[in-house]
């Protein structure tokens, strides 16, 4: 694991995007993309770049189960707003939260991920060390699923809604094998609430308790956090 540590958010967004260029640069193809707070300032500088995706492919870690893309909630929305509007790609891939047929779509995402083998995997990461949608306990080998949201999750999510029931309470993620499959992988991170995850992380032992923990098993990880987020890995 290589891992940069940075004063905050917005110097991480800086040197996440000189990580993410250079991948781009080597010739990365598949970009597989992740939600929430952490990629947000990094998408920003992508929206800023000069960086053409018209001949590239993405593939999203997840989305919430019950939601349509129009959903402003939902990730296709999120992604949308954040980056394809702005940067299109050749194709876009995200699980279909409407999917009336869970195994189908299943079987159907996992298909996507075995045709166009993902080169770059964004992630962030859960205060309870979740990656994608994985929760502690996904078995390592698992490969795309419907997931039970963990309470600590839904707790965490809720900011984005406007009451805590309207957080859903399934989603559809790539399995921590199908992470694992990536050629490079790119963990973001910030802020205290991020810290013990962090070290369980890259310091602990490789646990399903902890899920991120797998990702010390890989040739090929960058972590990038803030102060805050590194600050129990130098006690």
């Amino acid at each position: 694991m290589d891992i940069k540590i940075v004063k905050n958010q917005e110097e991480g967004a800086k040197v996440a995007f000189e990580v993410f260029k250079e991948a781009y640069e080597n010739g990365a193809k598949v970009f597989g993309l992740a939600t929430g707070s952490s990629p947000l300032g990094l998408y920003e500088k992508i929206r800023q770049s000069s960086l053409d995706f018209s001949d590239r492919v993405s593939v999203n870690l997840d989305e919430y189960a019950g939601l349509s893309s129009e959903d402003e909630h939902s990730y296709h929305y999120f992604m949308n707003e954040q980056l394809f509007a702005a940067k299109p790609f050749l194709k876009s891939y995200l699980p279909d939260g409407l999917a009336e047929d869970i195994d189908a779509e299943v079987e159907r995402y996992e298909k996507i991920l075995q045709d166009n083998p993902v080169d770059f995997q964004l992630l962030g990461i859960g205060s309870n060390a979740h990656i994608g949608f994985n929760e502690p306990g996904t078995p390592f080998t698992q490969r795309t699923h419907k997931v039970a949201l963990a309470q600590a999750t839904i707790e965490a999510n809720k900011r984005f809604f406007e009451r805590e029931e309207d957080v859903p309470r399934f989603a559809y993620s790539m399995g921590l094998q199908s992470i694992m499959d990536a050629k490079q992988i790119l963990l973001i991170a910030f802020g205290e609430k991020k810290a013990q995850a962090i070290l369980n992380t890259v310091k602990g032992d490789v646990t399903t308790d902890v899920p991120a923990s797998i990702l010390q098993k890989h040739p090929n990880v960058t972590i990038i956090v803030d102060e805050a987020a590194a600050a129990l890995l130098n006690r």
